[in-house]
């Protein structure tokens, strides 16, 4: 993907380019002193693991992605609480999440235990310095809308993390919620998890969607009363293949168990009312 199809995904994906021309004076200037600080530290950060990354066999990079991480949500005024984490085996596993919000990774990236390996889509990787470290790290690209080829690529990449030892994350959604609700899974994780005999680890956030959805530009007001800036993360415990089913089976029933999971986590997170809401999910 070159330059003009980035710029075109950024134009998409990102709030800032889609309501620019809507935005008040106030608007603007929370959205600079917001996400300047953020560009820095990915500056900041980016170089480290750039830098020490190849001399330490990726060591560096790994702690330098956790810290810009968890510095990220810390400049952002977000709270983190991070339940579940004596669910997580050890060795390859998938770690699958639903997708609230544009900054979902940065809160995964500060929660989750291990060197895990991000399927993130390939116009991400173009992104200087953030791209550039996710490349070095060895996190997977992935291409959305390419046809059976690029999908079958990338169910293979998967299954090299996987047979690796490595945690791999993925969003199987394929993409954020618009609406808050859980959308659809895709096979491909579960695809690889079943070829290399690897449990899906289910993990629910709950609280980005109401800090930055789809449309949003920023994550609000810090000084917003009504804005509740603490997000959660809740781990449940490893789902495995099921060996007496046939693999198609196998990929259609590990792939559901997921999604029932990650909308039981994200229930248990949530207040009433939104049970009620979401349990049209099912």
């Amino acid at each position: 993907m070159g330059l003009r199809d980035t710029v075109k995904w950024a134009r998409t994906e990102w709030g800032i380019f889609r309501k620019g021309g809507e935005m008040g004076l106030r608007e603007r200037v929370r959205w600079f002193v917001q996400w300047a600080p953020f560009g820095m530290r990915t500056i900041g950060w980016g170089t480290i693991s750039l830098t020490a990354g190849p001399l330490t066999q990726g060591r560096v990079s790994t702690w330098a992605a956790t810290k810009w991480s968890q510095s990220s949500a810390k400049g952002l005024n977000i709270a983190i609480e991070a339940e579940g984490l004596d669910h997580v085996p050890e060795g390859g596993l998938v770690y699958a999440s639903n997708h609230e919000s544009l900054i979902d990774i940065l809160i995964l990236g500060a929660a989750l235990p291990g060197d895990f390996k991000w399927a993130a889509k390939r116009s991400v990787m173009n992104i200087p310095f953030l791209g550039w470290h996710l490349r070095l790290a060895g996190h997977v690209p992935v291409d959305r809308n390419r046809g059976t080829g690029a999908a079958k690529a990338a169910v293979q990449a998967f299954k090299s993390v996987l047979d690796a030892g490595k945690p791999l994350l993925v969003f199987p959604e394929g993409t954020r919620t618009e609406d808050g609700k859980l959308r659809p899974f895709k096979n491909g994780a579960f695809e690889a998890a079943v070829e290399s005999d690897a449990p899906v680890v289910p993990v629910a956030i709950h609280g980005t969607f109401s800090l930055m959805s789809r449309d949003a530009v920023d994550t609000g007001s810090s000084r917003d009363p009504n804005l509740n800036r603490v997000v959660t993360v809740r781990i449940g415990a490893p789902l495995y293949p099921i060996p007496e089913l046939s693999k198609e089976d196998r990929i259609a029933d590990l792939r559901d168990r997921t999604r029932e999971a990650i909308i039981t986590l994200k229930n248990s997170a949530t207040p009433a009312r939104a049970v009620a809401e979401s349990a049209q999910q099912l």
